[in-house]
């Protein structure tokens, strides 16, 4: 994945077939946000919830994504810098409020958390297949990616809580999971922030020469 950053000619997005598949997976997002959301709410479940608001900042990236494609390189990495930011925004709330549980305690239901975790990672599984073949690309098309990446770690991250929650009959593992969690999205929005800000550097570098 990383190895991306070093192409000279990155993939941009304008490709029929790349709206297509993002359009479904915008929409296979979207779903498990709800679903997702309202189960971490039923089950008491902080990595539930974490995971729910990864689906929803995949939805949103996704929409943003199409909304750029083929526009300026200013345009395309004002939009990525927006979803570096929106993922640090949901990292550092991820965080804060997981700090927050560690000082009010409830056990999860892990059931709840097993059934909707092989639910979420069945959807993840099929968008990041759809999206393989795209996975190179500018920081707009990259930051696509990395949600993606996330959304399949973060469901294990949810099945293996889960498993914890069951095993030690306390919340630990799920305030653990959901902290992980919290610093994926961070990781990720550095690495979106610093390739947007390199590919604006080189752009205004190339129009001055």
């Amino acid at each position: 994945m990383a190895g991306c950053c070093g192409h000279d000619a990155k993939f941009e997005g304008l490709s029929p077939d790349y709206k297509r598949r993002l359009w479904v997976v915008i929409v296979i997002n979207a779903a498990m946000f709800a679903v997702e959301m309202g189960a971490g709410q039923m089950a008491g479940s902080q990595a539930l919830k974490a995971d729910a608001l990864d689906f929803l900042g995949d939805a949103l990236t996704y929409g943003i994504s199409l909304a750029v494609i083929g526009a300026s390189i200013r345009v395309r990495t004002t939009a990525a810098l927006a979803k570096g930011l929106s993922l640090f925004a949901m990292g550092a709330w991820v965080f804060g409020s997981t700090l927050y549980r560690v000082f009010y305690i409830g056990v999860p239901e892990a059931q709840i958390m097993g059934v909707i975790g092989v639910m979420a990672l069945a959807a993840n599984l099929a968008s990041v297949v759809l999206l393989l073949p795209y996975k190179d690309g500018d920081a707009n098309v990259r930051s696509v990616w990395l949600c993606s990446r996330n959304d399949a770690i973060g469901n294990i991250a949810v099945m293996i809580a889960a498993l914890g929650v069951w095993g030690t009959a306390t919340g630990w593992p799920d305030l653990i999971v959901a902290g992980i969690m919290a610093g994926l999205f961070l990781s990720s929005s550095v690495q979106i922030l610093r390739q947007a800000l390199e590919e604006r550097r080189e752009a205004e570098q190339q129009t001055a020469t």
